[in-house]
């Protein structure tokens, strides 16, 4: 069984800014994210459920998101990456040759 999990992010128009809805395909599990703190903390308690094994992440959002919602969460993923690269030593992303 592949544990996939899909992070579509949408618009959350009650705070006006974004979202990230994050669905467990296994058992159909939905939790909105309504910050990158929140999205952490949910794809650690799902994932937690799988021993920590998940084997894909898709990513998709819908059509009304604004390119700054997007760029804003690129910045924050960009962000953390940096953080667990500096508290572990490793690249997470390693860059190919160009």
């Amino acid at each position: 069984m592949a544990v996939v999990f899909h992070s579509i992010v949408k618009v959350n128009e009650a705070r006006d800014n974004w979202c990230i809805e994050l669905v467990d395909t296994v058992d159909d599990r939905h939790l909105i994210c309504n910050t990158m703190k929140e999205y952490e903390d949910a794809i650690k308690e799902l994932g937690d459920d799988y021993g920590g094994n998940i084997d894909e992440v898709q990513w998709s959002k819908e059509d009304d998101v604004p390119p700054h919602f997007m760029d804003a969460i690129r910045q924050e993923m960009a962000n953390i990456q940096a953080d667990i690269e500096e508290k572990t030593g490793e690249k997470l992303i390693k860059e190919e040759n160009k």
